[in-house]
């Protein structure tokens, strides 16, 4: 493996000339890019939490001060819910290292990929457009929706790879089956990238796979990093992108934990532009290979999340957005949120207590649209409650998918 300390001083001493926020992230560590030459150096810097990165955004939009290339450089401004914002730069053509996933499982010329991610604003839809044509895949961009248009095409197309959520790939399977269509035998499918999950995830994949002579392929990415992990055939959990550095941290002191104790995974980029180092994703997971460079080279799937967001639909609601919806829509005196689990998918309900002479009739309407702006999901249930069901110190939000009976 290559010296990434020294890839990482070489980043980060670029990027400390055009990033103010990064400049004082290590003045108040009391560190230079240069001091940055073993995992333990790197350890020394506190972890920017995502949620900081938020508020940072808020108070000095739109990069707080840690862009650290030139405007011109940008291709793309993605917009995650929160907002964040979060800037691709026009020299990556490998979806910010998707085509890592796509050449681990086979893809290449030849194949046909219907990318049902959502091709707007948020950046998965791009992102994995850009790794599949790097490898030389053509691709379908249906983005999100119209779930008749999907699933025909599954059947008109020589589509060989299916990108989205299990949710919508279930959704197509049981169009395709309502319809009378005998599969696998009516389509050329032979891969699915799907969004993992929680919970069931694991005997859900299997299920798939043998029902549907499919193989079922996932990663772990975010919108800051793009690409962090992704499978390879007769591995467990996801091996790390080379242009990662991640450490699985104590979620409250971060400090880096031994091989095989779960914790926070935090990640730092070795590529130019956007510079996160040591940012805490808020995921959680074990490290189960460490590489030479004390790096981890291999974590074990996800095992849930630090803190109180909570990932629906593959995009997380986080409290402070339910914090907001009474201050949005007139109305509400108290607003809190459940997750839940509908069949296969994740179901939203918003619990209300309304304000004196306030009508479920006025209020729901304006609460969808308020949900959706904050958030970009759509409300499936808004239940109105006595206001003493939810009294101050109320959860605002609980996932409730996974409780036990």
């Amino acid at each position: 493996m290559a010296d990434r300390f020294h890839r990482i001083r070489e980043v980060y001493a670029e990027a400390c000339a055009l990033a103010p926020a990064l400049c004082r992230r290590f003045a108040q560590a009391g560190m230079a890019a240069a001091d940055i030459v073993d995992a333990a150096a790197l350890a020394r810097l506190p972890v920017l939490k995502k949620e900081a990165l938020m508020a940072a955004q808020q108070a000095e939009p739109p990069f707080a001060g840690y862009l650290a290339c030139r405007p011109e450089e940008i291709a793309h401004i993605y917009v995650s819910p929160g907002p964040i914002f979060e800037p691709s730069l026009a020299a990556d053509e490998t979806g910010h290292g998707m085509d890592y996933m796509f050449r681990a499982a086979g893809i290449g010329p030849g194949d046909l990929a219907l990318n049902s991610w959502a091709y707007h604003l948020v950046p998965a839809g791009l992102l994995f457009d850009q790794g599949l044509r790097h490898v030389g895949a053509g691709v379908i961009p249906s983005g999100t929706g119209n779930s008749e248009l999907q699933a025909s095409l599954l059947l008109k197309l020589p589509v060989t790879a299916f990108l989205g959520s299990t949710a919508f790939f279930q959704t197509l399977i049981e169009r395709l089956e309502s319809e009378g269509h005998k599969l696998p035998g009516a389509w050329t499918l032979r891969h699915a990238f799907l969004g993992g999950e929680f919970g069931d995830w694991s005997a859900r994949r299997c299920h798939l796979e043998a029902a549907y002579a499919i193989k079922i392929w996932s990663c772990y990415g975010t919108a800051d990093f793009g690409l962090i992990g992704y499978e390879e055939a007769g591995k467990d959990g996801y091996s790390i992108h080379p242009d990662r550095f991640v450490q699985i941290c104590d979620p409250e002191s971060g400090v880096p934990l031994p091989q095989g104790q779960a914790g926070e995974i935090v990640v730092t980029t070795l590529s130019r532009g956007w510079p996160m180092i040591r940012f805490g994703t808020g995921d959680v997971a074990c490290a189960t290979d460490i590489a030479a460079d004390g790096g981890t080279a291999r974590i074990s799937a996800l095992q849930g999340r630090v803190g109180q967001a909570v990932k629906a639909r593959e995009i997380f609601i986080y409290p402070s957005h339910v914090e907001a919806l009474p201050r949005r829509v007139a109305g509400i005196a108290r607003a809190a949120v459940e997750v839940r689990r509908e069949g296969h998918r994740d179901a939203i309900a918003a619990k209300i207590a309304l304000a004196d002479a306030a009508s479920e009739a006025a209020v729901a309407p304006a609460l969808r649209q308020a949900f959706a702006s904050l958030t970009r999901l759509q409300l499936d249930h808004i239940e109105i409650v006595p206001s003493d069901t939810l009294p101050a110190d109320a959860p605002l939000l609980r996932d409730l998918r996974y409780a036990s009976p």
